[in-house]
C-alpha cells in the first residue's frame, strides 16, 4: 500500500482554528510528526493506535535536526503509512517545508500541502487590530526575528505595519534597529501572547514603553505588531473569543461539523485571568476531572489532563453482595466517595432492590460532592461531618459507637485505616467490604507526554494520594527510569514545579514520594482545590 506525506498547518493554537480537512486527516493519521508550537490538545484527534514523532524545535534546548526530520517522513511514506506532519500555523510561513519536500521529492514519496491560518494573520484579528487600514495601512510585512542580522532593517523601518513572529527573546534588538532608522519612538506597539487559546494576552504600549511593560514576563510565544493600526484596537476589539472543547468535535465524515452549543467563552484580554499562563497538570480520574478542569480553564489555566487513576469494579462482588442481602442487621453505612456510592447503587440495582430497602438504616457520608451523589438517588444523607475528610467522621459522631453495626464499602486495595482503627477503638462493629477498585492507567495521554517531557508544566494537582503514587509509576514511562529510582529522581525535577493537594492525607503522599507540596486546600474539595490554586498564584 502506497503512502503519503501530508504537510499540515495546524493554525495559531486552540482547535476552533483547524481547518476541516487538517481535522480529518488528524483523526485518519498512521504516524502524526508534530512541531513544539501545534497545541496539545490537537494531539488527542489522533487515533489510539497513531505513532507520535515529537520533532519540535525549541530555543535553548535541544532539537531535532532538519535531516532527521526528513529522514522520518520518507521511512514512514515508503511504509506505506499515512503520515500527518503537523506545522503550527501555515505550513509555507516560516515552516522549513522546502527542505521536508525536497527530501519527499528525491525519494519519489507522495505527498500534499494542506493550508492553515498563520499566526501572522489570526493573532492581530484576534487581538482586535487590522493589518490594513485606508489610511493607516496601506500593506503590512511579516518577518520572522529568529536572526534580527540578516534583516534589512532600512527598509523595514519604513513599512507602515511590521509583524514579527519568533521575536520575543530579540524585542531589545528589534526595537533598537527601528529607532537606529527612524522609526518613531511613540509608534504603537502590541505584543499577542498565546494567541488564540483561552491564556491569550495583549499588551499594548509604544516602541519606548513596551520593554518597561512587559519587564520581567515572558512573552513568548508571541506576534508583535507594530504600526499605527494598534490604535484601532480599542474600537474594534471583541469582547470574547469562541472556542470549543476537544469534546465538541466529532468524526468529519457524514458531513458533521464542530457543535457549537459546547464552545466556550474566552475572558476579555484586557483582563488577565488569575491562572493566564500557567500550564497545570491534572491526574484526577477518568470520567472525574471535567469540573476541575473547568474551574481551572475559567481561570485561565492551559490545563493539561493526565488521569492517574481507573476506576473500576471489585475483583469479587461477593462480599458487597452479601453485605446488601444483610442490609437490614446494620445500624449505619458509610460512604466516603462517589465511587463508593455509585458501585454501591449499582449492586443494589442488580439484586432487584432499590433505596427502598435503606429505610431502615442511616446514612453517613464525608464531602458535599459525595453527599449530592447520594441525593441523585433520592436519598438525603443522616450525617456529613463538619471537615471533608474521613478522619473527622468519628470525632463528630452524632450517636455513641459502642454496639453500632457499620457497613463500609471501600475501594478494593483498602485505605482509610485510621478511620476504622477509631471506629474500633469506639467498640463499633465495622465491616469492610470491596465496592470498587482502583488502578493505575497504562498509558499516559500524548499531550501530557510532551508537556512534562519538554518542562512546560507549571502546577501538578493531587486529588487523592492514590493519585500521587500511581503518577510516580507513570514519570518513570515519561523518563525512562526503572520504578525503584523514579521517586528519588522525581523531587529533583520537580523541584521548580507548584505540588498542590486536595488535603492532609494526600499532601502527606506528595512530601513522601515527591519530596514537597507547596499548595494545600483549606476546604478539601475541587473547588476548595482550584480557590487553593488561584490564591497561590496571585500571592507568588
Amino acid at each position: 500500500m502506497e503512502g503519503k506525506v501530508y504537510l499540515v498547518g495546524a493554525g495559531p493554537g486552540n482547535v476552533a482554528y483547524l481547518t476541516l480537512l487538517a481535522a480529518e486527516l488528524l483523526t485518519q493519521a498512521e504516524v502524526l510528526v508534530y512541531d513544539a508550537l501545534v497545541d496539545s490538545q490537537l494531539l488527542e484527534l489522533a487515533p489510539k493506535n497513531c505513532q507520535l514523532i515529537d520533532v519540535g524545535k525549541r530555543g535553548g534546548k535541544p532539537s531535532t535536526p532538519q535531516t532527521e526530520i526528513n529522514r522520518i517522513l520518507v521511512q514512514n511514506c515508503q511504509a506505506g503509512k499515512l503520515v500527518v506532519r503537523l506545522k503550527a500555523g501555515d505550513p509555507f510561513i516560516f515552516g522549513r517545508s522546502t527542505a521536508e519536500i525536497t527530501a519527499l521529492k528525491a525519494a519519489n514519496c507522495q505527498f500534499a500541502v494542506v493550508p492553515g491560518i498563520s499566526s501572522a494573520l489570526a493573532a492581530p484579528l484576534l487581538a482586535g487590530i487590522p493589518l490594513t487600514d485606508p489610511v493607516l495601512s496601506r500593506g503590512f510585512a511579516v518577518v520572522t526575528a529568529h536572526d534580527p542580522d540578516i534583516l534589512d532593517w532600512e527598509s523595514l523601518s519604513q513599512v507602515e505595519t511590521l509583524v514579527v513572529l519568533m521575536g520575543g527573546k530579540n524585542l531589545p534588538e528589534v526595537i533598537y534597529r527601528l529607532f537606529r532608522y527612524g522609526r518613531s519612538r511613540s509608534t504603537p506597539i502590541a505584543i499577542i501572547h498565546r494567541a488564540g487559546t483561552l491564556q491569550q494576552q495583549v499588551w499594548v504600549g509604544t516602541l519606548e514603553t513596551i520593554l518597561e511593560d512587559t519587564a520581567g514576563i515572558s512573552i513568548s510565544p508571541a506576534v508583535i505588531i507594530i504600526g499605527e493600526v494598534v490604535r484601532l484596537r480599542e474600537f474594534l476589539q471583541t469582547s470574547n473569543i469562541c472556542l470549543p472543547n476537544i469534546d465538541s468535535i466529532s468524526s468529519l465524515s457524514g458531513k458533521k461539523m464542530f457543535s457549537t452549543s459546547t464552545y466556550q467563552s474566552a475572558h476579555s484580554v484586557q483582563t488577565p485571568l488569575p491562572l493566564a499562563g500557567k500550564n497545570i497538570l491534572v491526574t484526577r480520574s477518568v470520567g472525574q476531572s471535567h469540573r476541575f478542569c473547568d474551574l481551572l480553564s475559567q481561570a485561565g489555566a492551559n490545563v493539561i489532563e493526565m488521569p492517574a487513576l481507573e476506576i473500576g469494579p471489585p475483583s469479587s462482588w461477593q462480599e458487597l453482595d452479601n453485605a446488601i442481602a444483610s442490609l437490614d442487621t446494620y445500624n449505619w453505612l458509610i460512604l466516603t466517595s462517589t465511587n463508593g456510592v455509585e458501585y454501591f447503587f449499582e449492586r443494589l440495582f442488580a439484586q432487584g432492590k432499590d433505596a427502598r430497602v435503606l429505610s431502615g438504616i442511616k446514612i453517613a457520608v464525608v464531602g458535599e460532592k459525595t453527599a449530592e451523589s447520594l441525593q441523585q438517588h433520592g436519598i438525603t444523607p443522616d450525617f456529613i461531618p463538619p471537615n471533608f475528610i474521613a478522619d473527622s467522621l468519628v470525632a463528630n459522631f452524632p450517636e455513641d459507637l459502642a454496639g453500632q453495626k457499620i457497613l463500609f464499602p471501600r475501594v478494593e486495595s483498602g485505605g482509610r485505616e485510621v478511620l476504622v482503627k477509631e471506629f474500633t477503638n469506639k467498640n463499633a462493629d465495622i465491616t469492610e467490604v470491596a465496592a470498587y477498585q482502583s488502578c493505575c492507567p497504562k498509558t499516559i495521554p500524548p499531550s501530557a507526554e510532551l508537556a512534562l517531557q519538554s518542562g512546560e508544566v507549571d502546577i501538578i494537582t493531587f486529588a487523592s494520594s492514590k493519585t500521587v503514587q500511581f503518577f510516580c509509576k507513570l514519570a518513570a514511562q515519561v523518563f525512562g527510569e526503572p520504578d525503584p529510582q523514579v521517586t528519588s529522581n522525581l523531587s529533583n525535577w520537580l523541584e521548580g514545579i507548584c505540588i498542590a493537594s486536595i488535603g492532609p492525607q494526600t499532601s502527606d503522599a506528595c512530601k513522601s514520594l515527591l519530596g514537597h507540596v507547596d499548595i494545600e486546600a483549606q476546604e478539601h474539595t475541587i473547588d476548595g482545590l482550584a480557590q487553593a490554586i488561584i490564591k497561590w498564584v496571585e500571592e507568588n
